[in-house]
């Protein structure tokens, strides 16, 4: 299938989605009964499939065994039935006990769900065992004004202060006494709330509770999987409708990238190698994608250089595959040393990386900076991937999660000591740098950013203008890899 008519049909796919989400909130349809395409989690009759659990970082329970984890969920469900009862199909809560958790694990998502509590009540909904999309009286008379619930419900209240998505964008709760109704999506840790029909968040990153307070760079982002838990926190809350639809690879796809924004240029035209240089010959297009081919390499770039910039792709691995992106290559060499970096795209799970560094493993900027494991789709299934490089940092975002947020300027320790002299570039090619294995790309466009400010020395600030102005013109343009030069390269030792 060409590009454009892959674009095209990721473009129909999420404008029909909001359609048929608003069909799915308005309709009438029979309590607890799942609509097509969900699984109801909750039947109206009983708690099969759900166990308690509080707000508790799930990283130890989920080293333990399948046994033990089960002897776990069985000890919760005393607590949960002095504290949780069905009513006429409705499951209700008295405000205290365990949070009612699913049994099993969800990545990516969309959930219905309805609710009607009291005044003065708090509650939420934890995804993938990360607090919380915030439920609470929006009115004065609730008393927590002073902490955001005259804002309403629906936001993502455990986000840093300020951060897109801590607080609704409208208020959109119901009077008390009145149904409310949740639609939740979520791909990686990119969130949307719907509340009553009305979008309150949108396309925001949900914050990993459980690594509040530690830098940026060493902020991990949600898990890859977890359970659904609904909150119980001080007054009586029912919930009915409980459904769940799991989000496949593609639709997420195009969830997640819709329509490239205005200042994104396709670099790859889906039929040849139309602006590109290097060992092109060691690449095909197959199907509107570039692929190494099997046994080949070298790095493959674009003729048009770049300083600061937002690139978006697609990729995919076969088993074991491995290749890495290009960023700011001088047009020769091994970019991981003489370009600002080379971003792993590496099958990571498979077993004959187990043994790899850190800085070696998919999204990590060889050598030098470590990315987040665990949110790769299977070997075979498209991954999409968006890289931001401005001045000297450089931030990854795979499926909806940020895996690497790295200034590298900062970097002193080096895997094997080997230093990256190429690693303070200020421009350079985009391109890929493939190992012997056909790991395919599509979809790749790229959007210019405004030149970072560079700071001036007060020796240089005294230079006449002159000097100044012959200094900052743009470094020359280095001569493309020659033949040899480019088989060497295939030949090297896999990363």
């Amino acid at each position: 299938m060409k590009l454009r008519q892959l674009a095209v049909l990721s473009i129909l796919l999420v404008t029909a989605l909001p359609a048929f989400a608003q069909k799915r909130d308005k309709c009438e349809h029979k309590n607890n009964v799942a609509p097509e395409g969900f699984t109801a989690l909750f039947n109206g009759k009983d708690l099969v499939g759900w166990h308690g659990m509080s707000t508790t970082d799930p990283r130890p329970l989920w080293k333990l065994s399948e046994e033990e984890q089960a002897a776990k969920r069985k000890e919760t469900l005393e607590d949960i039935n002095a504290h949780w009862s069905i009513e006429d199909g409705e499951l209700v809560n008295d405000g205290h006990g365990l949070y009612l958790t699913t049994d099993k694990n969800y990545g990516d998502f969309e959930l219905w769900i309805d609710y009607k509590t009291v005044a003065k009540a708090d509650s939420g909904i934890y995804l993938k065992a990360n607090p919380q999309v915030q439920i609470w009286d929006f009115t004065e008379e609730g008393g927590k004004w002073g902490i955001g619930a005259d804002k309403g419900s629906g936001g993502l209240w455990n986000n840093s202060k300020g951060s897109k998505g801590k607080d609704p964008l409208v208020l959109a709760d119901k009077p008390f006494g009145e149904w409310n109704r949740f639609r939740i999506r979520v791909i990686g840790s990119r969130t949307w709330v719907w509340l009553n029909s009305k979008l309150v968040v949108d396309n925001a990153i949900h914050e990993n509770f459980w690594y509040r307070g530690k830098p940026a760079a060493e902020k991990a982002p949600a898990f890859p999987e977890g359970p659904i838990q609904l909150q119980t926190h001080g007054g009586e809350i029912r919930w009915r409708n409980i459904s769940i639809r799991e989000i496949p690879s593609e639709e997420a796809i195009g969830l997640l990238r819709g329509s490239d924004p205005e200042g994104f240029k396709s670099v790859f035209n889906g039929e040849d190698f139309s602006g590109w240089a290097g060992p092109i010959a060691n690449y095909e297009v197959i199907d509107g994608a570039i692929r190494c081919k099997q046994g080949k390499g070298g790095t493959i770039y674009t003729e048009e250089e770049y300083a600061n910039f937002v690139a978006r792709l697609e990729f995919k691995l076969p088993p074991g595959g491995n290749n890495g992106l290009a960023i700011r290559y001088p047009g020769s060499g091994d970019t991981a040393y003489v370009g600002m970096c080379e971003l792993q795209v590496l099958d990571s799970e498979h077993p004959k990386y187990s043994k790899l560094d850190t800085r070696q493993y998919h999204g990590s900027a060889y050598g030098m900076a470590p990315a987040f494991r665990g949110h790769l789709r299977d070997a075979g299934e498209w991954n999409y991937q968006e890289v931001t490089v401005d001045g000297s940092t450089i931030k990854v975002e795979l499926n909806g999660n940020i895996i690497l947020n790295a200034d590298l300027s900062k970097v002193s320790d080096y895997m094997g000591n080997r230093p990256h002299p190429g690693k303070d570039r200020v421009s350079g090619h985009f391109g890929f740098a493939g190992h012997s294995n056909p790991v395919e790309f599509r979809n790749v466009s790229i959007k210019r950013l405004a030149d970072s400010p560079k700071p001036v020395a007060k020796k240089e600030e005294e230079k006449p203008k002159k000097a100044e102005a012959k200094k900052e013109k743009p470094a020359k343009k280095e001569a493309p890899a020659k033949k040899a030069e480019a088989k060497k390269e295939e030949a090297k030792p896999k990363k």
